[in-house]
């Protein structure tokens, strides 16, 4: 089998990203891209992590623009961007116009104004301005509300379940370079939320506040019209590009929690086909999803146990339970436990969830109607008294958040992540693990004391909190909102699970469960209606596996700080173990980096060149060759190094 192309091998699609468009005005720079702004920077520092006009449905889907009579007019001082576009489905559309004015003096303007001939019903149609939260977490922030009030507040620092700031015209901040930020928003009225819920790496501020209804209806011929003023003063500080990393080895941070991975009734026949490979995989336990909604059954959580049996892996039950009044979940909780003893009582870890909290409530809306939290746990510890109960979201940190369990009534608490929630381009996903030590913290203190668990957690999103369901991808294109993305077979995949795995280790994960067997989350190609480029014919296991196998290996091994922060251009751990230090390591991004390893030893590289062998070999990771010096790691690579004691 010919080996893929290098862009297969990286994201696992062949999709092509233009490069966004560099707006220059002296200091003053931003990125031009599908008609909207990202990191604005002054002097090469970052001010503004993106300025948006954008349109979602009743779904909370983003419409993507059809944007027409693009100009762009550039000059050494200043620059000026001008476009029309129309967003909308078979049903609806939207027409809108926009300009967008920098200037060196630190100016910078973006007017976003249209109507609709159809009307539009919509969630959000308007600005959405992003604030990155690298050093500005925690920072005092000056607020003006839409009277002209002046108020002093702070960046949130522990993630906030709601909205930080209300009623909002301006914020104006300092970064950490110095730069003093004022940021007018005029139009309509705004508020923020705290993105680091979703995994996003930033504060956002949007127009139209939940508390009002939604979605909303804009009449035909009725005229939307906003402008955000962003002013920069002072010098700010630049940011240099960081070509190299010199790895350390620190404090031991604790013991590698074991690793997991999930799986669904509908992957059984496929994970039946690749049963070897999955065995080498040895995950420490499988999650099963179970609900009775979905026609899950006795039958489907047999044949889940069967797999588990089969993989030497602990099960772990998640169950959904549809009855919604106490009385009908203890019911359903005592017949589940029924069946469980009628399979041998193979639980020891049982988690449970009331159908209603798959989706979302909205701050301000009302909660549907759903058994109480504690009288579901102590339901399930009486139908399993073997087992320790778990609960808490079997959705996003967004919901745990926002609806804390009972932890006196828990033994552990457990929630899940996707970084696709809001966008789906590559820097967005992986500028998530910047808010994975912020969600570690916060769990931490949700779970006050009581051990908690994240996962199984993938690129894609398993479900849908805030629509119908997750999107469809036969296209095969990185998109928010995306069941089966192509980056979980690529390169890009095996780092983001590296990163994943590194951060919630060591912000206190009692257990991490990454993805799945098979299937679009999945660790081992097989035969799917999903789009899987190259694998379709070659068949074998996607990058992740080998990542997730080795992390796998190292369970109970201390885990030590190797000083890469999680915003950095390189990901990983360092794991000690009785034969020496055994390090994975991974490029987070399209630039090549070389790394200097903390001693001489042994490595393996998987990396674009070496992708077809790593495919075909479940023990690739297993071949090392000598390391004496730097290495020097290509796009997305990912490396295991082995420093022998003595």
């Amino acid at each position: 089998m010919e080996a893929p192309s290098r862009v297969i091998a990286l994201y696992g699609t062949d999709e092509v990203v233009p490069p966004p468009h560099m707006l220059r005005a002296g200091p003053l720079s931003a990125e031009l891209e599908a008609g909207n702004l990202r990191h604005v920077r002054w002097h090469g520092e970052e001010v503004l992590r993106a300025v948006s006009f954008i349109l979602r449905d009743r779904d909370w889907g983003t419409y993507a623009p059809d944007i027409a009579d693009l100009e762009v007019v550039e000059e050494d001082d200043a620059f000026r961007v001008t476009f029309g576009a129309v967003a909308g489905d078979d049903v609806q559309s939207f027409t809108y116009g926009a300009v967008i004015e920098g200037r060196a003096d630190g100016v910078l303007t973006f007017h976003g104004g249209g109507t609709t001939e159809t009307g539009f019903e919509t969630n959000r149609t308007g600005f959405v301005v992003l604030y990155p939260i690298d050093g500005i977490a925690g920072s005092p922030v000056t607020i003006r509300h839409t009277d002209g009030r002046e108020v002093q507040g702070t960046f949130p620092e522990i993630i906030d379940p709601v909205q930080p700031m209300l009623d909002l015209r301006a914020l104006t901040h300092v970064t950490p370079g110095g730069a003093r930020v004022e940021t007018v928003m005029e139009g309509d009225t705004y508020e923020m939320e705290d993105q680091r819920n979703w995994t996003d790496a930033s504060y956002k501020v949007y127009v139209r506040p939940l508390a009002m209804p939604w979605p909303y209806h804009i009449a035909p011929g009725e005229v939307v019209d906003q402008t955000v003023t962003v002013t920069v003063t002072g010098r700010g500080g630049s940011v240099d590009a960081v070509a190299s990393v010199a790895l350390s080895l620190g404090a031991v941070l604790g013991a590698l929690p074991p690793v997991g991975v999930g799986l669904r009734p509908e992957d059984l026949a496929g994970s039946r086909t690749v049963i070897e490979e999955l065995q080498a995989l040895a995950p420490a336990y499988l999650v099963l999803h179970h609900n009775p909604r979905a026609g899950h059954s006795r039958q489907t959580l047999a044949g889940m146990l069967e797999m588990a049996r089969a993989l030497d892996a602990d099960p772990w039950l998640e169950a959904v339970i549809a009855a919604t009044d106490d009385a009908g979940a203890a019911a359903e909780i005592a017949a589940l436990g029924a069946t469980a003893a009628s399979l041998g009582a193979p639980f020891g870890t049982v988690l449970v969830s009331p159908a209603p909290d798959l989706k979302c409530t909205l701050p301000g809306s009302v909660w549907p109607i759903a058994p109480e939290a504690a009288a579901l746990y102590d339901a399930a510890r009486a139908a399993f008294p073997k087992a320790r109960i778990g609960g808490g979201m079997f959705s996003y940190f967004t919901e745990l958040n926002r609806k804390r369990p009972p932890t006196e009534h828990l033994d552990l608490v457990s929630f899940t992540t996707s970084p696709l929630v809001h966008a789906g381009d590559d820097r967005s996903l992986m500028q998530s693990r910047a808010t994975h030590p912020a969600i570690a913290a916060s769990a931490t203190g949700i779970a006050d004391g009581t051990p908690w668990a994240v996962g199984p957690s993938a690129i894609g999103i398993r479900d849908n909190p805030y629509g119908a369901s997750a999107k469809d991808n036969p296209r095969n294109v990185r998109q928010a909102m995306n069941r089966n993305d192509p980056r979980q077979r690529g390169l890009l995949g095996a780092v983001w699970a590296l990163g994943y795995f590194a951060d919630f280790a060591a912000g206190g994960a009692s257990a991490i469960a990454l993805g799945g067997t098979t299937g679009p989350f999945g660790a081992v190609a097989t035969t799917m209606d999903d789009p899987q480029r190259w694998f379709e014919e070659a068949g074998g296991v996607y990058p992740v596996f080998h990542v997730l196998r080795g992390l796998a290996r190292l369970r109970g091994a201390a885990l030590r700080d190797l000083g890469v922060s999680a915003s950095g251009p390189v990901c990983g751990l360092a794991a000690e173990t009785p034969t020496g230090t055994e390090i994975w390591i991974a490029v987070t991004g399209p630039d090549p980096v070389t790394v200097s390893a903390p001693a001489s030893g042994r490595v393996a590289i998987l990396d674009a060149e070496r992708f077809a062998a790593a495919a075909a070999t479940v023990e690739y990771m297993d071949e090392l060759a000598a390391l004496d010096g730097d290495l020097h790691l290509d796009s997305y690579a990912v490396a295991r190094i082995l420093i022998r004691k003595g």
